[in-house]
């Protein structure tokens, strides 16, 4: 597999971009932001915070750091976990009239994402569907860079400090899309692993769970020589298809999950295992953030977008959610051990990378061993294994495939080409049926 990536002829792309902010880690940094914010030029920014990160001793050190460094701030802290348009669309409406000249996100991914996009459109006003990706949106382009904006991630999973990505609910096709572009990832990512002590079990698993899912589809990814070759180098898309270094950030991201998650979900202040979950997350991000990723997330945003009825335990928000490391970690199960066998050799190394010794298994035992490790830690922090509980029926399985093939930017990018029927199969599999 590796020598595909020296492939160059006419009838392939040979070429891919890694595009990441200028990223600052460590133990108790978040109070260098007033600093970092008046390096940047900017003097009145707009600060994006989730609404239980609103009240913590860690966000008042932050605004003291802004208000050291002679900051003047808004704070717009209307974040929904798990964002849709319609809100994303009141929240440009409430600060369009506001005189910023930066971003400062405090949170996980839907505040991040949340601040990705109000910057978007306070920057370049247009409908969002413009934005979003084709086939759902028009996929279109800002005319040129953002606001400067400061991401601090306080959960350890969604990456969305370092990529060009963001992800949301469209609500009136009820599916999970996204906006992807070069302009849209953050200026500076402030990494402190301090921050995500406060972060409950659940959405520790959850998050860590989508950590582990972004390093194994990236690293299993078509290579980006599979692409047929762009007119212009404008046109060349965000996520490439596997490269030399992202595979290099999936295999060291899904060691340390391996080592680390479930300690981390285990005892909140294991510091050790919070650190290495806050770096496995970024350099996941940085691989995936230009790799990409495939079916997993492709079956995990329609299941987040048709959520009915299901309120898992430390998200208590008066709504139904499917969190996104769970959306996506149930069919991972059931598409990895279908993928391994046609890339076998990719998979015995992420198998490697769980801790097994992968020597001489065929590819159906690749698979299996895969499947029983995700069962097992699916059961170890206490996460649905199928969609049947997260009561999903026969009923919605149409709707399921139709939103999954809607996806074709993720699925584009599997290792083995699906249609239909793979869809189908995969997800009569996730409901245990």
């Amino acid at each position: 597999m590796k020598g595909s990536y020296l492939v160059s002829t006419e009838f392939n792309d040979n070429a891919f971009v890694i595009n990441v902010p200028k990223i600052k880690f460590g133990m108790n940094i978040s109070h260098e932001v007033g600093k970092d914010a008046r390096s940047l030029g900017l003097k009145s920014v707009l600060i994006v915070v989730g609404p239980r990160i609103s009240n913590s001793k860690q966000f008042n050190k932050i605004l003291s750091s802004l208000d050291n460094a002679g900051i003047k701030y808004n704070i717009f802290d209307r974040v929904k976990t798990e964002p849709d348009d319609e809100s994303l669309k009141k929240g440009y409406e409430d600060i369009k009239g506001m005189k910023i000249d930066g971003f400062i996100s405090v949170g996980g991914g839907s505040t991040i994402d949340t601040a990705k996009i109000l910057n978007l459109l306070y920057r370049y006003p247009r409908d969002i569907m413009d934005y979003i990706n084709k086939p759902i949106g028009k996929g279109m382009i800002p005319e040129g860079e953002l606001l400067p904006h400061i991401a601090i991630p306080t959960t350890a999973g969604t990456g969305s400090e370092t990529t060009n990505v963001t992800i949301f609910d469209v609500e009136h096709i009820h599916v999970k899309t996204g906006i992807s572009n070069p302009f849209i990832r953050p200026s500076l990512a402030i990494i402190d692993p301090l921050n995500t002590l406060t972060m409950p079990p659940k959405v520790t698993a959850s998050t860590g769970l989508d950590v582990l899912n972004h390093a194994i589809e990236s690293y299993t990814s078509h290579p980006y020589t599979a692409r047929p070759p762009v007119v212009s180098p404008d046109e060349r898309p965000v996520y490439s298809g596997s490269t030399p270094i992202g595979d290099l950030f999936g295999l060291q991201a899904i060691e340390w999950v391996h080592t680390y998650l479930r300690r981390a979900y285990a005892d909140p202040l294991d510091i050790e295992a919070r650190y290495y979950m806050a770096m496995a997350a970024s350099i996941a991000g940085m691989g995936f953030g230009h790799v990409g990723v495939h079916i997993p997330h492709a079956m995990a945003y329609p299941i987040a977008g048709m959520i009915k009825g299901w309120h898992p335990e430390d998200y208590d928000f008066g709504y139904p959610i499917s969190p996104h490391g769970i959306s996506t970690a149930i069919p991972a199960a059931y598409v990895f051990r279908y993928l391994s066998n046609f890339v076998p050799e990719k998979f015995a190394d992420v198998l490697s990378a769980l801790g097994y010794d992968s020597d001489g298994l065929e590819p159906p035992e690749i698979g299996d061993a895969i499947f029983d490790y995700y069962m097992n830690l699916l059961h170890t922090l206490g996460i649905p294994d199928n969609l049947t509980d997260l009561n999903f029926t026969q009923s919605d399985l149409d709707k399921l495939v139709e939103g999954t093939l809607a996806q074709q930017r993720l699925l584009g990018l599997s290792p083995k080409k699906v249609d239909k029927a793979d869809i189908e199969l995969l997800f009569r599999e996730a409901m245990g049926k």
